[in-house]
């Protein structure tokens, strides 16, 4: 499979996005647009919709009403691995390694999942792994790798997959502050070297204020606000809902 072409600019849209459990409405009209090169992330307090978000976004929930395009193309109705296919691709709030296989092997596994033949799955993965600083863990069994290594694997793994789009689901959780910096600048170098478009849920401000060029907030379901750092540290209403009056 093919790199993705730096020279096009692939969109992901979500058009009036909702979700609702036995009534309950965990997302209300969301709406927002993520182009590769872009780094976009998705805030709120817990339980906002954040996870339920990208959930409906890679197919694992079938959204009530509203639609997701990746370049015009609705996708909306795929099965998740159709929609991987498609150019997405994320991580978990809780590690979901394959404990038993190696370091390589965990990658590998992302680029096979694509259509890779195994050679192929062998050199995108230890470029992989060089890049993100776990070259030195190749041989080791993905559940002997500590826990900040453990994140990095993740996402890893996830752009093995040669995706358009990466979804990070609180990929800073655990992390000491030592480990949370480390992430920041190999995150912040994906969508340029990648050409991907990051989507990143995390409760780590600091990293987010440093990291993301736009916020998208969620507050019991709907968007509050959208805008750069700047803009969202200082909207009334995110101060309330979420950041505290220290913010």
């Amino acid at each position: 499979m093919e790199s993705n072409d730096p020279q096009h600019v692939s969109t992901l849209a979500l058009k009036s996005l909702s979700k609702s459990f036995a009534g309950l409405k965990a997302l209300s009209d969301v709406s927002f647009t993520l182009r590769t090169g872009e780094i976009l992330g998705l805030i709120g307090p817990n339980g906002s919709g954040k996870t339920t978000l990208i959930n409906v976004v890679t197919g694992l929930l079938k959204p009530t009403s509203g639609v997701v395009t990746i370049d015009g193309v609705e996708t909306t109705k795929l099965p998740p691995h159709r929609i991987a296919r498609a150019g997405l691709a994320r991580t978990f709030q809780t590690i979901r390694l394959f404990r038993e296989l190696t370091v390589l092997e965990n990658v590998e596994v992302g680029a096979v999942s694509q259509g890779m033949s195994r050679r192929q799955a062998v050199h995108v993965a230890r470029d992989l792994l060089e890049e993100m600083g776990l070259s030195e863990w190749s041989g080791k069994l993905g559940g002997e790798v500590p826990f900040g290594h453990q994140r990095r694997l993740e996402i890893a793994r996830a752009l093995a997959m040669k995706p358009k789009f990466l979804l990070l689901d609180e990929p800073a959780a655990g992390l000491n502050e030592e480990e949370s910096d480390e992430l920041l600048e190999q995150l912040r170098g994906i969508p340029a070297s990648k050409h991907v478009g990051l989507l990143v849920v995390e409760h780590d401000m600091r990293l987010m204020m440093n990291l993301c060029a736009r916020l998208h907030v969620l507050n019991y379901g709907k968007t509050i606000a959208e805008g750069t750092p700047a803009e969202v540290r200082s909207n009334h209403e995110v101060v309330t809902a979420y950041l505290g009056s220290t913010a």
